[in-house]
């Protein structure tokens, strides 16, 4: 089923906007997550999906019908909640079936969907066990079970991963994507975790004060972010920021980092025409020790840390602090002075003032395979 939203603005009471003028389209099969801080407005617009909240002006559709006043029994939607909502005194069986007991289907046929459903979640052996029985895992298996055994045309997940832990969230995770394709159902997921969005959707919503900021695949949102919001909160480790200056001379661009002045070679940028202060992002998997790169940069090492096969390196660069990877055999010691490089194509330039990126060009994923997104 395709979703849209168009010009969707959410109030409550005489409060700023929840959500404002929101614009979007989720495809037929596509896997959307919603994400952003706390208070962005994702989960208003998950429940203005659902039906449980109504816009206070725009319109959804689900597939071209307006359902602004349509209840949300009657929307065909399976959703999970945050808290899974079981219920304590009924079985695994009798949870996911309760859904269909609430619309009348005969027994036998509750119970063969009820253990479909279980098997596609793998809890085939535990259906006459309780909620207070099971892991929190398990209990987020019922709780999907629960949710597609109506055959739902659209699947709505609120904050699905954020009770378990970082073991079961990476299991979870798969499972849901494994579900999701098998099933070919639209799903909307409502997220604060942008490793879950980045791993897991087709395409990602990034949202903050109620208002659509970036609306791309992961790929495009790590590799092209809008502005520096964008930049900064999709990627793990957070992208570094640089002070510096861009020079346009005799139609050329050029960046000063520091005392150093590098060319933009092939880097369609926007400026206006002077020496202008930016904001010179690069992801710390962009950044390698040495100065075989297009751009170099110098500074004194601030501290390191071994994180599992490699060292996170904490360096400073004039009044910045930055962070990049290097092997255990690049040993480096604490006040020791270094250089280091990245490729012009993962410089991203920022107006300091405005957040927006200075980059020109379209993306094109294929430039970026060797940049694949890091979580």
């Amino acid at each position: 089923m395709k979703i849209e939203l168009k010009n969707v603005c959410k109030t409550f009471g005489k409060k700023s906007h929840a959500v404002n003028d929101l614009s979007m389209t989720i495809e037929d099969g596509e896997f959307v997550a919603l994400l952003g801080p706390s208070g962005c407005g994702k989960s208003t617009t998950l429940l203005m999906i659902a039906g449980i909240y109504k816009p206070t002006s725009g319109g959804i559709y689900f597939d071209d019908r307006l359902v602004n006043d349509v209840e949300p029994k009657d929307r065909n939607i399976g959703m999970v909640f945050q808290s899974y909502a079981l219920y304590p005194h009924m079985t695994v069986l009798e949870n996911i079936a309760f859904p269909l007991k609430q619309q009348k289907v005969p027994k036998e046929e509750r119970i063969e969907r009820s253990k479909k459903a279980a098997e596609m979640v793998q809890l085939g052996d535990l259906l006459d066990r309780k909620p207070s029985q099971l892991s929190g895992g398990q209990q987020q298996r019922v709780a999907l079970a629960r949710a597609i055994v109506k055959k739902p045309k659209l699947l709505l997940l609120d904050e699905p991963l954020s009770n378990l832990d970082a073991r079961l969230k990476i299991e979870m995770r798969e499972e849901i994507s494994r579900i999701q394709k098998e099933l070919g159902i639209t799903t909307i997921m409502v997220t604060h975790d942008q490793e879950e969005a980045m791993t897991i959707a087709d395409r990602v919503a990034v949202m903050k004060d109620g208002r659509l900021i970036q609306y791309s695949t992961p790929m495009e949102l790590y590799n092209r972010p809008k502005n520096y919001f964008v930049a900064q909160f999709v990627g793990t480790p957070p992208m570094n920021f640089l002070s510096g200056k861009l020079v346009e001379m005799d139609g050329k661009h050029f960046i000063q980092i520091n005392d150093k002045v590098h060319p933009l070679n092939g880097l369609a940028v926007k400026s206006n025409g002077k020496m202008q202060d930016v904001l010179v992002g690069i992801r710390p998997h962009d950044l390698k020790l040495g100065t075989d790169g297009d751009i170099t940069i110098e500074g004194v090492v601030n501290l390191v840390e071994p994180v599992g096969h490699s060292l996170m390196v904490n360096v400073k660069v004039g009044t910045d602090q930055i962070r990049f990877f290097a092997e255990p055999a690049q040993q480096m010691e604490r006040g020791g002075k270094i250089e280091l490089s990245a490729p012009i194509p993962s410089i991203h330039l920022f107006d300091p003032n405005t957040g927006e990126s200075l980059r020109k060009q379209e993306f094109n994923e294929d430039q970026f395979d060797e940049f694949a997104v890091s979580s």
